[in-house]
């Protein structure tokens, strides 16, 4: 839908309505569906009863019975008694992309924290149609003794549905508080984290898999990925990181998921550094940047240090790519992200991974590396290993039984080490 007397900056996802079609017709792709044809509507302003106007629902009736389509699909959120209208006058199934999104998300959940939390999402979708739906099983009437069955099976069915709820949130709060103490746990071994960020289908699965040897379903479908993966990762300075890939965000992203992904987005929250994943490749990259921008800040993770990582570069017609330029174009005076560091990588051909490495080592504000001169007994394997797996050993001179050498490692190692470090006047 293309509303003419949208407000300048109202609009919430891609910058126009075709780009915002194009992006529904990936979902319905990506949920199995095969488009049959497209229709874009101009109006000053939406039409109560068909959210189109009679006009246009005439004609959508006669294309979709032409292509003998069996299900029409909105790129604009229906009420309850639009779709029912709408229904009515095409004669097929129509859905919106709230309900799209959240059929996409039910079939890609694998683990039962995805499960609850897209079942809550699918229930609070539901709950306000069912007076909606109510009204074709109710008798007309008033006082005593004049309700239906049908309103009494309405007024159960919301009951059972608010119950359904209340124990769906505290399912999920049991999964939140089992996160934080997941999280404390992790926090008691100084390891910093690394959320993995992005509009869907920018390659942040294909990312994580090449950071992390994992396994990661990673496609091109959209939202091919939904339950948070946590993986640990060693950088070329042998700091051990641990990457966490979340759900992808999207334009127009109903409210009900992400208040559903609450238990999911709190690894974000949480996060020593964001690696914000953008497919330079798509026409559209600058307007998919801003929208993971202001999810961000709606889940109060703009303030969390980030770095660009401008992936796919490979699909890109020329031979270099101008990090700066590209940068500028997709972030372009997007507040403090806009000083944000770009790294060009392509997670599939594992191009720029190296310097992409280099460049967490150079930005993660946690467990800085410090230069230090130890003096371990030559006795002490443990943490000699130590030392050579989590620092780098620069220099190693063998004094009687005492093992001294000249190593680069984090702080937090060399606090740990701090009985054996030596000093200009000893140890």
């Amino acid at each position: 839908m293309d509303w003419k007397n949208r407000r300048a900056g109202a609009y919430f996802g891609p910058a126009h309505a075709a780009e915002s079609l194009e992006e529904l017709s990936e979902l319905a792709s990506s949920a199995g569906a095969v488009i049959a044809g497209r229709v874009i509507q101009a109006r000053d302003a939406p039409e109560a009863a068909t959210l189109i106007g009679q006009g246009k629902v005439v004609e959508l009736a006669q294309l979709s019975g032409s292509l003998d389509a069996g299900l029409v699909i909105f790129d604009h959120d229906l009420t309850p008694t639009q779709q029912r209208n709408l229904e009515k006058e095409l004669g097929r199934r129509v859905i919106d992309r709230t309900q799209l999104i959240l059929d996409i998300f039910a079939r890609r959940a694998r683990t039962r924290e995805g499960r609850l939390q897209v079942e809550l999402a699918q229930l609070n979708y539901l709950l306000p149609r069912l007076s909606g739906r109510g009204v074709e099983m109710s008798r007309l009437g008033g006082g005593i003794g004049t309700r239906g069955p049908g309103e009494t099976k309405l007024e159960t069915d919301r009951r059972r549905i608010h119950h359904r709820v209340k124990k769906i949130e505290e399912d999920l709060e049991n999964v939140r508080a089992g996160r934080a103490l997941h999280r404390r746990k992790r926090q008691a071994v100084p390891l910093p984290t690394i959320a993995l960020v992005g509009y869907t289908n920018a390659g942040k699965s294909t990312l994580f898999n090449r950071l992390a040897q994992a396994a990661v379903l990673a496609d091109a479908r959209m939202f091919a990925t939904l339950d948070p993966t946590v993986r640990p990762v060693t950088l070329p300075s042998r700091r051990r990181v641990l990457v966490s890939d979340t759900v992808g965000f999207i334009g127009n992203l109903p409210t009900t998921l992400v208040k559903a992904f609450r238990a999911t987005l709190e690894e974000v929250t949480d996060a020593t550094l964001i690696l914000h994943v953008v497919d330079v490749s798509a026409p559209h990259a600058a307007a998919q940047t801003g929208h993971v921008l202001r999810v961000l800040a709606e889940i109060d993770a703009a303030a969390i240090p980030q770095l660009l990582v401008l992936n796919k570069v490979d699909r890109l017609p020329e031979a270099g790519i101008d990090v700066e330029a590209y940068r500028h174009r997709v972030l372009g005076g997007s507040g403090a992200a806009a000083g944000s560091r770009a790294v060009a990588i392509s997670a599939l051909s594992g191009q720029g991974i190296d310097r992409l490495l280099a460049a967490v080592d150079e930005v993660l504000p946690f467990d800085p590396i410090v230069r230090a001169r130890l003096r371990l007994p030559q006795g002490d394997g443990a943490r000699i290993s130590m030392v050579h797996d989590l620092g780098r050993v620069l220099e190693t001179r063998y004094v009687e039984d005492m093992c001294e050498m000249e190593v680069e490692i984090p702080e937090s190692l060399r606090q740990r080490l701090s009985g054996f470090v030596k000093t200009d006047r000893g140890l």
